[in-house]
């Protein structure tokens, strides 16, 4: 098979090639950069791996006159700059210990040895310059079934590192068929050692967790991680019914996907912005509202996403007429101000009487003369 594409074929990624290969060295682009190209599907970080060891790499880029920077030398990586674009070079490797999150390495010279470190066959694809497709390990069968399967026995990919397991449901939400269902061996392992998983900082849940519901449809992966236990383990209290109608009603961000899931989200170590938006959408969706009011106090598209995930939960539909009503709340301006109110009212007095004409305006929808807001303010 062969694979191209313009991360494949521009002067930047070929001077990365150029560098180790002039030496008479290996280099062959790796990962989630071959596998987009072959599935078609667009390419973003481009990591490349080699026989060559960390410090002869770094010698031969800056021989070719790329920039350096050593990111991962105890682990064989290498961040090339070539054209203001970063290359993630690693050596070959094979693992001689791990603790089920993180690994020790021994160089190698094997790429087919590197390849049976990897997580998935689907991972497991290496190309050569020229766009040459590589399978040490069979993956590209599964990939073009889309089935998600792990390397070797699930149990031992898994216990290598833990994390492994949320990476199933991800890349099963991103890459698999939901006609064929989940790889049964593989879903029974995750299963089986979900355990594992409290070794996982909340950082890194947390980072699998949005991806995965940043996919197309995440509805099936998180039905399944439900009915293995593994949804609660890490969301506890949430329920996944809601997802697939979010999903075809058009919501399409992660946050609005959360908050229709439910739950305690505080192990997925979210910023405080996000947890704040999180606590808007989900409290808005599940406290009835009204539209203008949601867009007065969330802005448009976090109104919107509060309406889909009630209409998701509910299973009523919003309206137009709703969606409408919270793009006017917010793009109107209520009209009052502080100034409106003094000397009349101050301090806690003045906050008290702009909610209350706040409120008004909200429930008539804006139309509410500024007299009429005043007076009630200092009513």
């Amino acid at each position: 098979m062969q694979i191209g594409g313009d991360w494949l074929e521009a002067a930047a990624t070929q001077a990365v090639f150029a560098a180790l290969g002039d030496a008479g060295h290996r280099a062959l682009a790796v990962g989630g950069c071959v596998r987009n190209a072959a599935l078609g599907a667009p390419v973003s970080d481009i990591d490349i791996a080699t026989d060559a060891h960390p410090e002869r790499v770094m010698e031969l880029a800056r021989n070719a006159g790329l920039k350096a920077v050593p990111t991962g030398l105890d682990h064989g990586t290498v961040t090339l700059v070539s054209g203001g674009i970063p290359h993630e070079v690693t050596t070959f490797r094979r693992d001689e210990a791990t603790d089920g999150r993180h690994a020790i390495v021994a160089f190698s010279d094997d790429v087919a040895e590197d390849a049976a470190r990897r997580d998935f066959t689907m991972n497991a694809l290496y190309a050569e310059a020229d766009g040459t497709v590589i399978d040490p390990l069979g993956g590209l069968p599964d990939l073009r079934a889309r089935h998600v399967r792990f390397i070797g026995d699930p149990a031992a990919r898994i216990a290598e590192d833990y994390l492994r397991i949320l990476r199933f449901f991800r890349f099963s939400a991103w890459y698999g068929d939901p006609a064929h269902g989940f790889d049964a061996e593989g879903l029974a392992a995750c299963a089986e050692l979900q355990n594992g998983l409290a070794r996982i900082s909340a950082e890194r849940i947390g980072h699998e967790m949005r991806r995965l519901l940043a996919a197309p449809d995440p509805a099936p992966a998180l039905a399944a991680m439900a009915q293995t236990g593994i949804l609660a383990r890490i969301l506890p209290g949430a329920d996944a019914a809601g997802i697939a109608p979010l999903v075809h009603l058009g919501a399409e961000g992660w946050i609005a996907r959360l908050a229709a899931l439910g739950g305690d989200p505080s192990g997925l170590r979210l910023s405080k912005a996000e947890a704040r938006k999180l606590e808007q959408v989900g409290g808005a969706a599940r406290d009835g509202t009204a539209s203008f009011a949601l867009g007065d106090m969330l802005g448009a598209e976090a109104a919107r996403d509060a309406l889909l995930v009630r209409a998701a939960l509910t299973g009523a539909a919003p309206t137009p007429d709703a969606l409408a009503a919270a793009r006017a709340g917010a793009e109107a301006a209520f009209p009052l101000n502080a100034a409106d109110l003094m000397p009349d009212l101050t301090g806690p007095a003045l906050g008290a009487g702009l909610d209350r004409a706040r409120r008004i305006w909200r429930e008539r929808e804006g139309r509410v003369a500024l007299a009429e807001l005043i007076a009630a303010a200092k009513a």
